[in-house]
């Protein structure tokens, strides 16, 4: 967020305190068990004869941030797509934690990929906001039109969500009014405002001019503080270090190594990883 924005869950220039802190961990859906939340097992897709996912494995518990990194075309977005049920995996299985198992083929029903749909919320790379609607307009769709919630309900939770993401003044702006970096952070609260289990963050900065880059890093920060779980595909590889509970490097369609931020980032085994983060760090 911008100097001027006020803290996500906070005043502007105010404490955040305990009763403040509550307040926000009451967005965050609560899994009480000591299970994955999210278990990916084999996950394979192909389009065509290019096969873009080779037996992927992925968990991430409750309150857990997990990002992934790679070359461009190592799979991190097909496997984030599969996860949300935006495409369909050729095999594999993914499972949440009290919810729905999906064991895919070919013929699994496309109600059953959809159910993943329901545990989980995706940020886009491109913000895709409806040009033709207002700031408010978009974040409310998905839970009055999908979710059915009253229209009411749906429009004080909005307005709050905005409120903390410092756009409060924007309900009634059109996308094309707005920055970036603002629209980036209307996406995040249409993620939001479905409740979702699980976000998803496909590269979210990477549309961005570097100076609004910050502004859309802040916001995941302070989610990631907050407790949400979280599974981020990012070229940020300083913040990816930062906030991940733990980082895994994807390329040719497998994981090539996956590990604690600090050890895969700073002291990475395989020569893949090394050439690939040497190359974000040092590239001139």
């Amino acid at each position: 967020m911008s100097p001027t924005d006020p803290p996500l869950g906070g005043p502007a220039g105010g404490s955040d305190d305990a009763a403040a802190r509550a307040d926000r961990r009451a967005d965050v859906p609560s899994n009480r068990s000591g299970t994955p939340l999210l278990k990916v097992t084999g996950l394979q897709k192909s389009f065509g004869d290019h096969e873009v996912l080779t037996s992927i494995d992925l968990s991430v518990r409750q309150g857990e941030v997990l990002a992934l990194i790679g070359p461009s075309g190592s799979g991190k977005t097909t496997a984030l797509r599969c996860l949300n049920g935006l495409e369909q995996p050729d095999a594999g299985r993914v499972e949440f934690d009290g919810g729905p198992v999906v064991d895919f083929s070919p013929a699994t029903p496309r109600r059953e990929r959809d159910s993943l749909r329901r545990r989980s919320a995706m940020v886009f790379q491109q913000h895709n906001l409806f040009p033709h609607m207002t700031v408010l307009q978009n974040v409310i769709e998905g839970p009055v039109q999908v979710q059915r919630r009253p229209r009411k309900e749906a429009v004080a939770e909005a307005v709050r969500l905005l409120e903390r993401v410092g756009l409060g003044g924007k309900h009634e702006a059109y996308p094309h009014e707005l920055s970036g970096g603002q629209q980036q952070r209307v996406g995040i609260v249409r993620a939001l405002a479905l409740k979702p289990s699980l976000l998803l963050f496909d590269e979210p900065t990477s549309a961005l001019d570097p100076e609004l880059v910050g502004d859309v890093l802040s916001v995941i920060k302070e989610l990631a503080q907050e407790g949400w779980t979280m599974v981020l595909v990012t070229h940020e590889l300083a913040f990816a270090r930062e906030v991940a509970d733990e980082v895994v490097f994807m390329d040719g369609g497998v994981v090539v190594e996956r590990g604690h931020p600090d050890r895969v980032l700073r002291q990475p085994r395989e020569e893949r990883t090394r050439r690939f983060v040497h190359r974000l760090l040092n590239p001139f």
